[in-house]
């Protein structure tokens, strides 16, 4: 076993009488007492920040682990476990880091993952934060191959239907590659021994290492927006050979991705001819070596010499043949009777030219003949659609809805009697004053049973203060206070005196007003007297 990367003495763990208490950081001196003296209890959020503080201090800033990877969960950020025959660790993989990554695990590979180790208090959870993975062994970058051109060949980047056509004349190509490559020697051999009028642009450029994919990818995008200003009509994409992690720059999605974005076709060739990578699957045209490439980019000139030498002498004898078919012609025509005496021909075409002038002066006659008849019955047709004509006719019609209109108003009102409608209305009005008038008395009667003076009439009085508020608890008045008692016929007016204690007070004097006669009611509604109190006023 790999010896730990911390000091387990920073780890120590005291027992006092069955209790377990982690030693206390230097920040809290005294938390643990003596032999003689059990130790004080910390809270759940002092021992979760010693254990964070002894993971910070304890661990290196960054550990690589290796283990099985279980459990995985691709979602915005990578969830997973690394696990061994003893220990299982959860993990977690931010998009930023597993975007900048090339690999991705699955369960069942083992891999090596760097990172960092924190705790949540709030969860008593320990996690390993991993900011690079990288699979163990060359049989996973085989898997991880594997996985990429599955993605890429349901995306149909390797589809032929998507591969461009390559320019037979290029003006000039964009050579991809490492300055100091022997293949960029290659293809410049190969471009000058060919055709020494093609243009070469260099764009120098890492071709394995870390960072060498993004320098590669940025040199795509930059000819695929200069490639018109440039002349460049294709892009040759090399490297020489190497070992699989080397040529893995030439596997990465983004590179893939850039040329398939290219805005003019490329051409692919990346180490030997056994070495493959999606680069060379997705390119418009994949060759074995750099000089292929270059050799399927640019013409022969020695070739094309040939070619226009014997194009050149098949225009010579076609030519030569064209001139012998002409000249017997010629020779055949003048032997004509035609040619012999050019004025019999030249009166025979006067003749029909005659005719079909006679012909076409008939024609003509007779088609005018029918167009002017033609337009006659059209004028015709016209005048009876004419915008005057059809808006007198429409005036006319209105005009005769009009009085029929009136006639039948005029009948109308004739018989229909509107005087006795008149004569019912003021009988039907008084009868419903009275229904009114009645059901007013009926509420009036109803509410002065509930009124204050119904109250008074079966017995109850009501008493009140100076300001004439009801008093409704002896706590209310007090010796000396001048009080009213409304009773039903009249008033009484008293003043309170004193009284022994547990006996109930008794006025010093008291006044009877008369009584107030009551009017009687009239059917008709009356309003409440100004002086008759309330009975909760």
């Amino acid at each position: 076993m790999s010896r730990l990367p911390f000091d387990p003495s920073k780890m120590a763990v005291k027992k006092r009488g069955g209790d377990v208490a982690a030693g206390a950081p230097p920040s809290a001196p005294g938390l643990f007492a003596g032999p003689a003296q059990p130790a004080r209890p910390i809270t759940v959020s002092q021992l979760a920040a010693m254990i964070d503080t002894t993971l910070r201090t304890g661990l290196p800033a960054k550990v690589r682990v290796i283990g099985e990877v279980s459990g995985f969960n691709d979602r915005t950020h990578w969830y997973f476990n690394i696990k061994d025959a003893e220990a299982v660790i959860s993990c977690v993989m931010f998009a930023s880091a597993a975007k900048a990554g090339r690999f991705r695990p699955d369960a069942g590979h083992e891999v090596v993952v760097t990172g960092r180790v924190e705790f949540f208090g709030k969860q008593g959870r320990t996690q390993f934060y991993v900011e690079r993975i990288e699979p163990v062994g060359a049989g996973a970058l085989d898997v991880e191959f594997k996985r990429l051109c599955e993605e890429l060949r349901g995306l149909g980047w390797f589809s032929p239907d998507r591969k461009r056509p390559l320019p037979a004349f290029p003006r000039r190509l964009a050579v991809i590659t490492s300055r100091t490559s022997a293949a960029l020697q290659d293809v410049l051999n190969t471009v000058q021994r060919r055709c020494p009028a093609v243009g070469v642009v260099l764009l120098d450029v890492r071709v394995q290492g870390q960072g060498s994919a993004a320098e590669v990818v940025r040199a795509i995008n930059w000819i695929s927006r200069k490639h018109e200003d440039l002349g460049v009509d294709a892009v040759l994409l090399t490297r020489g050979g190497g070992s699989k992690e080397d040529l893995w720059t030439f596997n990465e999605r983004e590179v893939a991705q850039a040329i398939v974005s290219c805005g003019v076709p490329v051409v692919a060739a990346i180490g030997h001819e056994t070495d493959i990578t999606i680069a060379e699957l997705v390119s418009d045209e994949r060759c074995a070596t750099p000089t292929q490439a270059a050799m399927r980019l640019t013409p022969d000139t020695a070739a094309l010499g040939e070619q226009l030498d014997s194009l050149s002498a098949r225009l010579s004898s076609l030519m030569k043949r064209s001139m012998r078919e002409t000249a017997r012609r010629m020779e055949a025509a003048a032997r004509s009777p035609v040619m012999a005496d050019p004025r019999r021909l030249m009166n025979v075409q006067k003749g029909r030219v005659i005719d079909l002038a006679r012909r076409l002066a008939l024609s003509t006659r007779a088609r005018s003949h029918r167009a002017g008849f033609m337009l006659e019955r059209l004028s015709g047709r016209l005048e009876i659609h004419r915008p005057a004509a059809v808006y007198s006719n429409r005036i006319a019609e209105l005009d005769r809805c009009e009085t029929r209109l009136l006639s039948a108003m005029r009948s109308r009102l004739r018989a229909t009697d509107v005087e006795s409608p008149a004569r019912r209305l003021p009988i039907a009005f008084s009868l419903d004053v009275q229904r009114q008038a009645a059901s007013l008395d009926s509420l009036e009667r109803a509410l002065d049973l509930v009124g204050p003076a119904s109250v008074l009439r079966r017995g109850y009085s009501v008493t009140l203060n100076e300001s004439g508020a009801a008093i409704r608890s002896v706590a209310d008045a007090k010796a000396g206070d001048r009080i009213t008692t409304v009773v039903a016929d009249g008033s009484i007016k008293s003043v309170v005196g004193d009284a022994p204690p547990g006996s109930a007070p008794l006025p010093a004097r008291a006044f009877v007003d008369k009584p107030i006669r009551q009017p009687r009611r009239t059917s008709t509604r009356q309003s409440q007297r100004a002086d008759e109190p309330g009975l909760f006023s």
